[in-house]
């Protein structure tokens, strides 16, 4: 098979054997952490823990985002297996769970907008979903599952950083949902002591993401000469993340969080959606004739951020990738990789199969 360049960072990792189960792993910050444990570039030996997988599983279902094509750069690797199955389906779920020492739980709709139109398929996939895992991680014995959420469950802080204690408000059903699987999750190790840690995250952006997120969105816009929406005022206010700084971040707690606790990874960088569509332009070589304004989203929140503070303390956690370099280097592979995106735009995907 033929595959798509990375972002390379220049790593290495010296890894640790153990199985693990990847759910979503065929989508943007999932197929990033398959391709970091199975030896792609982009690993960082003196901060990433030895997390080395003598078998990886990725359990996936193709959605409309979940891409084959993701994984082509680690697709030839043995220890590589790949499932197209749904998480919602208990039965299926019950036959992969089975011989995994770990479950990392990507699997999850994602796209605020998306929830605003229907909430069925966040419920779903999101909740249910969630669930289906942890039964069957508890009756299979799974030594760690960890959950993958977002700064979203928390709503919107107008000063300060949320800790991990903060009372969850989500204020989307996407979010909503989210907070909702947080809860199981946690609600499993209170419950059954079943070794389990939640993740929550900033703003991802980076290589392979789903060009409905604004990152990739507004770059492919750029590049082609198009125009971008920017929602109302342009004031509100995000974290920006690299996908490969939150992987960093989720195998630390892989491998040394304390069950039952939430951690948060950020990126340490606040911007306006203003600012970043500053820089975005800047970045494409685009002009502000090309930002249209559109009505704001409904309950849009106004800012997140997280305090990364115990992370960082507890397992060793700092961002490393700048948002300058990160940026830049983003920019310059979606310019390299328009038969990656062009057909997701399209409405189709590379049929690339691992």
């Amino acid at each position: 098979m033929g595959s798509l360049p990375l972002l390379s960072w220049g790593f290495a990792y010296t890894l640790r054997p153990v199985r693990i189960l990847v759910t979503g792993g065929a989508g943007f910050i999932g197929s990033e952490y398959v391709r970091m444990l199975l030896g792609a570039p982009g690993g960082d030996a003196a901060r990433v823990p030895a997390v080395a997988p003598t078998a990886v599983t990725v359990l996936d279902v193709l959605t409309y985002s979940g891409n084959l094509a993701n994984l082509a750069p680690v697709a030839e690797d043995p220890r590589l297996r790949f499932v197209q199955r749904d998480i919602c389906d208990p039965a299926v779920v019950d036959e992969v769970v089975p011989g995994h020492d770990v479950i990392v739980h990507f699997a999850a709709e994602s796209h605020v907008d998306r929830s605003i139109d229907g909430a069925a398929p966040f419920v779903t996939t999101n909740v249910l979903g969630t669930q289906n895992l942890l039964d069957a991680a508890l009756r299979h014995g799974t030594s760690r599952f960890v959950h993958v959420s977002t700064d979203e469950v928390y709503g919107s802080i107008a000063e300060g950083s949320w800790t991990e204690d903060w009372p969850l408000a989500p204020n989307s059903p996407y979010s909503a949902s989210k907070a909702g699987s947080d809860l199981l999750a946690l609600a499993y190790h209170r419950t059954h002591g079943m070794d389990v840690v939640v993740t929550r995250c900033s703003n991802n952006y980076g290589p392979y993401q789903f060009p409905e997120k604004v990152v990739p969105l507004f770059v492919t816009n750029l590049l082609d000469g198009g125009t971008v929406p920017l929602y109302g005022d342009g004031g509100n206010i995000r974290d920006w993340l690299h996908v490969h700084d939150h992987c960093r971040g989720i195998a630390l707690v892989q491998e040394k969080g304390r069950a039952g606790e939430v951690y948060h990874i950020g990126g340490g960088t606040e911007l306006t959606n203003l600012e970043l569509t500053g820089r975005l332009i800047e970045a494409c070589g685009a002009s502000w004739d090309q930002v249209v304004p559109v009505a704001d989203r409904k309950g849009h929140d106004r800012r997140y951020s997280l305090d990364i503070s115990k992370v960082s303390s507890e397992l060793g956690y700092a961002p490393s990738i700048d948002l300058e370099r990160g940026l830049a280097q983003t920019v310059q592979w979606y310019r390299d990789n328009r038969a990656w995106w062009e057909p997701l735009k399209a409405g189709t995907k590379p049929l690339i199969a691992p």
